[in-house]
């Protein structure tokens, strides 16, 4: 054995990590007679960073001290790391103290990972303590708050932090940069996100696929997927993450044919689909009812082994409700071997979405019985409201309500649910109690709760709180037409026809238009849109034929259209 002649087996050790052969490595360390502290570090440093075997490397320190090896400088960081990926903040804290313990605690390079290890584990406030006490900060310690702000959803004292750095000196990198991009993404600021860009090219930093992703990523956040598109077209190297960013920008913005076609660009490159990008695509099948493609990405995703990952599952049931296969998403469901919270939401506002009030009030009880491996959150219970307001079960929604906010739960109301409950009331014709429910909410109502009472007041010709709920929602939402429409209708229903006529010219005055309906057909798994007014250029003849059976059909069932409705 090489090692009985080599006179440094720890230096050998070394390189054997550096050539990334864990069992090699591993063999080595065994045939070291007295393994000294290095030799300990090199293999937790090995098992943190090379191998990702986190769990090993804490046992490689509890073995080290059991010997009565003092940890130091060297060890710390990687053990930090570990705890980062294991998310044991208990342990890291325990270290933390052990830091002080062993006279380490001033080490730069073991508060930078500590910082780190704090931030990923969620103690956002620890971290900044640390932060705050590293004496000399270079650009690394600054990059691990910036980004542990950004990873756990404190966007804004990221973009501050970001602020004071620029102040002090220090210039960003490409780390620094995707980190304040998230930031602006998720709070939707356009305007500091554009300066970042301009930045970017004013230091002529190199637009990697990374930071490129993360622009993309900004830019559909925000709502812009002009410049989106953009920043993805001019990337000279677009891996499957930079594919998923504009993917997923285009089917969360409501541009769905346009994500269909890139998929089926990337799919062309060679570029090879994951989990997220199925999840994204399926998304967009959703929103347009492309039940044929949809299938095709199970079929797609079974092949790759991806059908039972939760998010892919997941999002086959929302496709597939939302396409009205609701038997094929109740296959998917079963099939899942391991259901989260969201495969239980997806599957609960499937049922509500297709009127199967009773399964989805069966599904959410069968949830709250699953002995504590699941639970229902507040999705949950929009879900299930949303059935009780299909099925106008308005006990029933009561009792979910207050279930909801009693001690059991604990959840604080949020919009989505007083805006379930208020649809609940008003269309059972309880509008004073949905008013008054709106009047009790403890924030402002907003267009959806509003939405749906000025609904139920047009349905049932009720001036006075029609009034009251149209005041509200024109100062909420002045440039959405259909506010205009339903209320010119409530005032005409009562013959109020200056309320009425006031109602069309105020739209007028105010530059608002109507938005013309929009639908899509698909025909040999491509889709074609059209709006209404608009000539049918693409197989009109048949299209046309289609509708007037499908008229005829509706005639003989019996169905009388409903012109106050139009």
């Amino acid at each position: 054995m090489l090692i009985t002649s080599f006179p440094n087996p720890n230096y050998l050790l070394s390189k054997a990590i550096d050539l990334k052969d864990f069992t090699y490595a591993s063999l080595l360390f065994t045939r070291i007679e007295y393994p000294t502290d290095y030799a300990y570090n090199v293999m937790i440093r090995g098992l943190a960073t090379t191998w990702n075997n986190y769990s090993l490397a804490v046992e490689f320190y509890h073995r080290m001290i059991r010997i009565g090896l003092m940890p130091n400088k060297f060890t710390f960081p990687f053990l930090f790391i570990a705890c980062s990926n294991l998310y044991a903040l208990a342990f890291g804290m325990s270290l933390h103290s052990g830091t002080i313990k062993f006279g380490v605690d001033t080490d730069d390079y073991v508060y930078h990972s500590l910082l780190t290890m704090y931030s990923r584990c969620g103690e956002i406030r620890l971290a900044r303590k640390v932060f705050d006490e590293i004496c000399d900060r270079d650009l690394v310690s600054w990059n691990s708050m910036i980004s542990g702000y950004a990873k756990v959803g404190y966007a804004e004292e990221g973009l501050k932090l970001f602020r004071r750095m620029r102040e002090e000196g220090f210039e960003p990198n490409e780390m620094t940069v995707v980190s304040v991009l998230k930031a602006c993404g998720d709070l939707g600021d356009l305007s500091f996100g554009r300066l970042v860009e301009e930045l970017v090219v004013e230091k002529k930093m190199e637009m990697s696929s990374f930071m490129g992703t993360a622009l993309v990523n900004m830019y559909a956040k925000c709502g812009d997927l002009l410049s989106a598109r953009k920043v993805f077209d001019g990337l000279k190297i677009k891996d499957v993450v930079t594919w998923n960013a504009i993917i997923t920008g285009y089917a969360q913005n409501g541009m769905s044919n346009e994500g269909i076609m890139l998929f089926h660009e990337m799919r062309k490159t060679g570029a090879d689909p994951n989990n997220i990008t199925l999840s994204g695509v399926l998304s967009a099948c959703a929103s347009i009812g492309a039940l044929d493609l949809g299938k095709w990405v199970e079929t797609y995703a079974s092949e790759k082994n991806l059908r039972h990952d939760i998010f892919v599952a997941s999002a086959l049931i929302d496709m597939y409700a939302k396409c009205g296969s609701l038997d094929n998403a109740l296959r998917i469901f079963e099939d899942m071997p391991h259901k989260n919270t969201v495969s239980w939401n997806s599957l609960i506002s499937a049922f509500a979405l297709n009127g199967r009030s009773k399964e989805a009030i069966s599904l959410f009880n069968r949830m709250s019985e699953e002995n504590g491996t699941v639970r229902p959150d507040e999705i949950t219970f929009v879900g299930v409201l949303s059935a009780c307001v299909h099925a106008g079960l308005v006990d029933e929604g009561r009792r979910l309500f207050n279930l909801m906010t009693s001690s059991s739960y604990g959840f604080i109301p949020k919009i989505e649910h007083f805006s379930c409950m208020v649809d609940l009331l008003a269309r059972a014709g309880h509008l004073e109690e949905a008013w008054n429910f709106v009047e009790k909410m403890p924030e402002k109502p907003d267009e959806i709760v509003l939405g749906a009472l000025l609904g139920a007041c047009n349905k049932q010709k009720n001036i006075d709180i029609g009034d009251r709920v149209i005041k509200l929602l024109l100062q909420i939402e002045p440039s959405n037409s259909g506010n205009y429409v339903i209320s010119s209708k409530i005032y005409a229903n009562s013959r109020m026809w200056d309320d009425s006529a006031k109602m069309w010219t105020l739209m007028r005055d105010k530059g608002v238009t109507k938005t013309p309906g929009c639908s899509w057909i698909e025909i040999g798994s491509k889709l074609h849109e059209f709006h209404a007014g608009a000539s049918l250029d693409y197989r009109s003849m048949e299209i046309h034929q289609v509708f007037d059976m499908l008229v005829e059909e509706m005639k003989r069932e019996g169905y009388v259209p409903n012109i106050n409705c139009l």
